[in-house]
């Protein structure tokens, strides 16, 4: 039996335990609270601030007056840029090559934060608004198995059967304020790193996304006529300053997002593989994000051996997948950053990054470490290069095909001879 289908079993053993739940002021995490409490349970919510918007302290006010003990608000948005954000980045993440995993690198930053509260509190139990259809679920749970396989995971909309229809009868029946019009069919999810949205229109994979699903960056057809240009200094793959400004890394992608998106950058059209084994089209706007991993790849492809470079995507790749995957918290994150981190010693230096019309572009780079040495280069005057050694170069490197090739032929009439006394 799951821990929702226990407590729901266990009803009147459970009264007054504790339960700490990630709340977001909507509907699902309204509802939530007093569903939780008529199993007996004293909720206390918490709502991270990993840079959404919205009025949090009006979220925390509302939560209060659903009748939750205790809500905490927690200011997350350094810790989410300097600890997720930046290894993110580091390693190049992009789901399926596309997807920055805005939304999925924020879960176990949420994630570590519940536990801590509970523990703190005493509760025996966490509870997220999840559904049995998302990634999400997968991320919290795992999560909290990680970091207090201890506490038990309650994820009400996995198991109370209520359409959304069903949920705002049930919210004005009890009294719980929550919006219950239907101001737009989208599904959205906003953090430093990009913006999610799902739903409505959205769900039909071959129309374009209409512009009215985008808040973050402009239509490209409307987006200025005149470029802009970001120059993006890092230091061992680090962003720590823009143009002759130093910035901390959330001051830059709060900056980026602005820039990147005026000139519309940043927008994903992606049908992606969830982590439950459904195919899901999903709309993402990324304007920093997707500025950001542009100039990082474009520094290390400066200063880091062609060897080192194929490796490091594989390892890219497979970060990727960790954290979409909900694996955040576990050994084989924690030995690739090790590894990551090595390889970003020497990717420092400045990358110019051309904006227009949707297009980011990196136009120009330049690193103390760079291993572009124009002498060897050129095919000017001044050439470096010792064209005269290509030849031996060339016949040592062919080597394994020129001996397969030979041997070849020496068998080949032994071959034929053998395939016709196989007739």
């Amino acid at each position: 039996m799951n821990a929702t289908g226990s407590i729901v079993a266990a009803r009147a053993e459970m009264t007054h335990s504790k339960v700490v739940l990630a709340y977001s002021g909507g509907l699902d995490t309204s509802v939530a609270v007093r569903w939780l409490q008529e199993k007996g349970l004293d909720v206390i919510t918490l709502t991270v601030d990993v840079g959404q918007p919205g009025d949090l302290e009006a979220t925390r006010r509302k939560a209060e007056k659903i009748g939750a003990k205790k809500c905490y608000v927690v200011d997350a948005k350094d810790e989410f840029a300097e600890d997720y954000i930046a290894r993110a980045l580091k390693a190049n993440a992009l789901y399926e090559g596309q997807y920055p995993l805005s939304t999925a690198l924020a879960r176990p930053l949420i994630g570590k934060h519940l536990v801590d509260v509970a523990r703190r509190e005493g509760a025996s139990f966490v509870a997220h608004g999840c559904t049995g259809k998302g990634n999400d679920q997968v991320r919290f749970d795992l999560c909290t198995t990680a970091l207090a396989p201890e506490l038990q995971v309650i994820a009400p909309a996995r198991v109370w059967g209520m359409s959304r229809e069903e949920e705002i009868e049930y919210a004005k029946e009890r009294g719980v304020p929550v919006p219950v019009a239907v101001d737009s069919p989208y599904s959205t999810d906003e953090n430093l790193w990009g913006r999610s949205v799902e739903c409505g229109i959205l769900e039909n994979a071959a129309i374009e996304p209409p512009e009215e699903a985008f808040e973050w960056t402009t239509s490209p057809a409307e987006a200025p006529d005149e470029p802009a240009y970001v120059n993006i200094r890092f230091e061992a793959g680090t962003p720590v300053a823009l143009g002759t400004r130093s910035e901390n890394l959330l001051t830059t992608i709060n900056t980026l997002n602005r820039i990147a998106g005026d000139h519309a950058v940043g927008r994903i059209d992606h049908v992606e593989s969830r982590v439950v084994g459904i195919k899901s089209r999903e709309v993402y706007e990324c304007p920093a994000a997707v500025v950001l991993i542009a100039g990082h790849q474009a520094l290390e492809a400066m200063v880091l051996p062609r060897d080192l470079l194929e490796f490091k995507r594989s390892v890219e790749a497979r970060y990727a997948n960790l954290i979409y995957e909900g694996l955040w918290f576990t050994p084989l994150r924690e030995a690739l950053d090790a590894f990551i981190e090595t390889t970003q010693e020497r990717v420092t230096g400045e990358v110019s990054v051309k904006l227009y019309k949707g297009s980011a572009r990196v136009v120009g780079r330049t690193s103390p470490y760079s291993l572009y040495d124009p002498a060897m280069a050129t095919y000017s005057a001044g050439d470096r290069f010792r064209q005269e050694m290509a030849e031996g170069f060339i016949y040592v490197w062919g080597l394994p095909a020129r001996t397969w090739a030979a041997v070849g032929e020496k068998s080949r009439p032994r071959l034929v001879k053998a395939a016709k006394r196989a007739k």
